[in-house]
């Protein structure tokens, strides 16, 4: 499959992913459809780009807890997600948990 269908495949999925994290999460708000489109963009980049990085930095903590760091790693990308799209916000802790269960 060519690199470009990938890409428009994964944010097609990022779109459906923070679509349903805000229908079922009273914490999510996406305010309009450019919102959810631009914030599944940034969380695509963001989730390629600085993921990673985090991830080979953080194995330590990964191995101790067993893999539940990785929970924190993926609420730290969708709260980067969140403060980079202003029409995008996840109020609380548990609500940014629920909606990186959704999205993972």
């Amino acid at each position: 499959m060519p690199l470009l269908a990938r890409i428009v495949i994964a944010w097609v999925l990022n779109i459906a992913a923070l679509a349903a994290a805000d229908w079922l999460l009273d914490g999510v708000v996406i305010d309009g459809w450019w919102a959810l489109v631009l914030a599944a963009l940034v969380l695509g980049v963001v989730n390629t780009l600085i993921k990673p990085i985090l991830t080979i930095l953080s194995i330590p903590f990964i191995v101790v807890t067993l893999g539940l760091f990785l929970l924190l790693i993926n609420i730290a990308m969708l709260a980067l997600t969140s403060w980079i799209v202003s029409d995008f916000d996840i109020s609380g802790f548990w609500t940014y948990v629920g909606a990186v269960i959704v999205v993972w």
